[in-house]
């Protein structure tokens, strides 16, 4: 039997050919987001995260004005939970397509943020309408740039 023909490697085969990479979860790197004891979004988007391949921890918190400070977010892209993945922080309601990016990509950033809450956004879908809202990634020194536009 050749290689590729083996019932083994046919998942990893098809996911490749459809050009997906493999699920963050079979990376290894879980999403620890902090959020506030009494936010519905930030739930939601925990679950927008684990419905495309994240396992997620949440850590509900009275404290995410400091861990925000102590990761480096600036002010101006602060969003109403905190998560750390791969070594990155990913603030607010950041699709899960962006931080598989991130992950595969590895550029050398603090981390990536959707500012505020963007209406439409995962973890913030509703009857009304989706707003655009850009995916910014930003340095510790920084300095930030558009990641990806929605």
């Amino acid at each position: 039997m050749s290689h590729t023909s083996s019932p083994l490697l046919a998942p990893l085969a098809l996911c490749l050919a459809l050009g997906g990479a493999l699920p963050a979860a079979a990376s290894g790197e879980p999403v620890i987001m902090f959020k506030d004891p009494h936010c519905g979004c930030c739930g939601k988007w925990a679950e927008h995260m684990r419905a495309n391949g994240f396992e997620v921890k949440e850590i509900a918190t009275r404290e995410l004005g400091a861990i925000k400070r102590q990761s480096g977010v600036p002010q101006a892209l602060g969003a109403c939970h905190t998560a750390k993945v791969g070594g990155y922080i990913v603030e607010g309601h950041v699709p899960a397509a962006d931080v598989r990016r991130l992950l595969a990509e590895k550029p050398a950033v603090a981390g990536i943020a959707a500012a505020g809450m963007p209406m439409g956004s995962p973890g913030m879908e509703g009857p009304y309408p989706a707003e655009r809202y850009d995916v910014v990634s930003f340095e510790h020194n920084g300095k930030t740039e558009v990641f990806a536009r929605h």
